[in-house]
């Protein structure tokens, strides 16, 4: 149970830290918000930014299934990578935005996840961000 309401609440403060950045980072552009993303991701991970975010699509995978939490997170994970690598690219940066969506998709597919489909909790952001009113309704 502890277990459980301690993941709970990760997750609870992760929407709420990457709601706020996402928002900033496509309606104003701002490109540190993106780093905020990417530092919610490795708090969820319990790495270190800088290590998180250079790791290999296969390496950011097993940090998930080390940290023993991965199929609890893996569907946020994989949101917020997707979406941030969507902000680097339009923002011109595609050398981030590959990295960012080659990790998505590892996470995808290694925990069965769907990048185009946000977790409940971030359904509703990503309508009003990205347009995609039809998916997880």
């Amino acid at each position: 149970m502890l277990e459980r309401d301690y993941i709970t609440e990760l997750i609870s403060q992760f929407v709420e830290a990457v709601t706020r950045a996402l928002r900033l980072a496509v309606e104003k552009g701002d490109p540190v918000s993106c780093q905020e993303v990417e530092q919610q991701v490795a708090d969820l991970v319990d790495l270190d930014v800088q290590t998180a975010m250079a790791l290999s699509p296969d390496s950011l995978v097993t940090m998930l299934v080390l940290s023993g939490m991965g199929d609890s997170i893996a569907a946020y994970v994989c949101y917020a990578l997707d979406r941030v690598s969507s902000v680097y690219e339009a923002q011109g940066n595609n050398d981030l935005a590959g990295l960012r969506h080659l990790q998505a998709q590892a996470v995808a597919e290694s925990f069965g996840c769907d990048p185009a489909t946000p977790p409940e909790e971030l359904a509703a952001l990503d309508a009003e961000l990205f347009g995609s009113a039809e998916e997880g309704a």
